[in-house]
């Protein structure tokens, strides 16, 4: 690549991460990696990332774990931690390996993130990061005659004390240790503490870096985008491991009870950060609460964005031609699907009250989204507008997407099925494809 690609490449990459770095100032994010990061030397490379989303405004937690120095902590006691019923029981060698590890890494990460060499990224960064007792945990207790000791469970997290080190500009960090009232410690996880710190916070994101790629489809393709019923049937359905399937778990809840999106992003990947936030479609999977994200009444300002999209297809004989004039009069009639300031989905409901039908039409999304599900999700969408309308059937004329309506429950009818007033307007030339849905 000449040095004229790789700088027009560069533009271009700078210029579409715009709208994230400005949709992203003042949002807080909560991320969580393991202890693996810190033990293979890989933080300093994750601390320049995390020092240009803390240079761009957004209010950060980290989250660290400490699995491998609790090993290794264990191993220099001639110790093991003890796992009963897949829960950690954590005696008094064990937590005080546990304190030990956490303290280290802590000074570790601490250490990194106040670098400031002149000729390292972290020039000029002067991050201030927070540290303390905003866990309040308890003990596990006693489950099946089985006593886990110093094993605890979050209780509480102090937001408003991790809230107000945000508002001023300071990075909280947390270790995977809680503390009761009666000044007891108790080992943690990470994912847990960064799961209620999130729901506490009502975090805007969840960000866990993991040790391997995210959940993969059957053809072994990585799954970018779960709604929450998705990510359900997926922990219902597939054989994920342990580790694998409590994280799932906790990012799902995480989701249900208030933060916007969860992300699973591969450590291993250089950038990863980077690329799963500031790329439109990202590197890793990303759980939404709301599968009509982005979905809303198109506007008058949308009919450029709307003719973007179906041209092509005009052009081809896909669809019918729409004329800007004619888009004006019925665009309180389509819903948009907008991503990143851009429209790569749209389609329009057509009401016949008499008959109390709709016409499900223009129903495209842009080529670069085929498969990722937004055709369904607003088809969906549409249906639940028709049935406010108190439409009893959806129809749809069609010349190329027969098997996709079919696949969906659209039966085949026949134009003389059609209402009067689209009888007259059927054009037998084009000879589309009748389908009809009862809602």
């Amino acid at each position: 690549m000449t040095d004229t690609n790789q700088a027009q490449q560069f533009v271009n990459w700078f210029r579409d991460s715009s709208p994230y770095i400005h949709a992203f100032r003042g949002r807080t994010f909560v991320i969580v990696f393991g202890g693996e990061v810190i033990a293979e030397q890989q933080f300093t490379t994750l601390a320049h990332d995390i020092a240009l989303l803390n240079s761009l405004g957004i209010r950060l937690v980290l989250v660290h774990g400490t699995r491998p120095q609790i090993e290794q902590q264990l191993n220099l006691n001639n110790a093991a931690l003890k796992f009963v019923n897949g829960l950690r029981v954590t005696d008094e060698i064990a937590l005080q390996c546990v304190k030990q590890a956490a303290g280290t890494v802590r000074l570790e990460i601490e250490a990194i993130l106040s670098m400031g060499l002149a000729s390292s990224p972290m020039a000029g960064a002067r991050i201030r990061v927070t540290s303390g007792n905003f866990v309040t945990a308890k003990p596990m207790g006693i489950l099946g005659g089985v006593d886990y000791q110093h094993t605890g469970e979050v209780r509480r997290i102090d937001h408003e004390a991790i809230s107000d080190h945000l508002d001023r500009n300071a990075m909280v960090l947390l270790s995977p240790v809680g503390y009761s009232p009666t000044g007891e410690a108790f080992n943690l996880t990470a994912i847990e503490i960064a799961t209620e710190t999130a729901i506490a916070l009502k975090a805007d994101k969840l960000i866990c870096l993991t040790e391997r790629p995210g959940p993969a489809d059957q053809k072994g393709t990585l799954l970018r985008q779960l709604t929450l019923n998705e990510a359900s049937e997926l922990l219902s359905t597939q054989h994920l491991s342990t580790d694998f399937t409590g994280v799932m778990h906790q990012l799902t809840r995480a989701c249900k009870q208030g933060v916007r999106r969860a992300h699973l992003i591969d450590r291993h990947i250089n950038g990863a950060l980077l690329l799963e936030l500031f790329s439109r479609d990202g590197i890793g999977t990303m759980i939404t609460t709301d599968i009509y994200e982005g979905t809303r009444q198109a506007t008058i300002d949308d009919i450029g964005g709307i003719l973007e999209l179906i041209t092509p297809l005009e052009q081809h004989g896909i669809l019918v031609r729409r004329s800007r004039e004619y888009l004006e009069m019925e665009i309180d009639q389509y819903t948009v699907v907008e991503r990143d300031g851009k429209i790569i989905a749209c389609a329009a409901l057509h009401p016949y009250p008499n008959d109390h039908v709709g016409e499900l039409a223009c129903l495209v999304v842009h080529q670069d989204y085929w498969r990722s599900g937004y055709g369904e999700s607003l088809l969906k969408y549409i249906e639940n507008r028709a049935r406010e309308q108190q439409i009893k059937q959806l129809f749809v004329l069609t010349t190329h997407a027969a098997h996709w309506f079919q696949e969906r429950g659209f039966k085949v009818a026949e134009p003389g099925q059609l209402p009067i007033e689209k009888q007259t307007l059927y054009n037998y030339q084009r000879n589309s494809k009748v389908f009809v849905q009862a809602l």
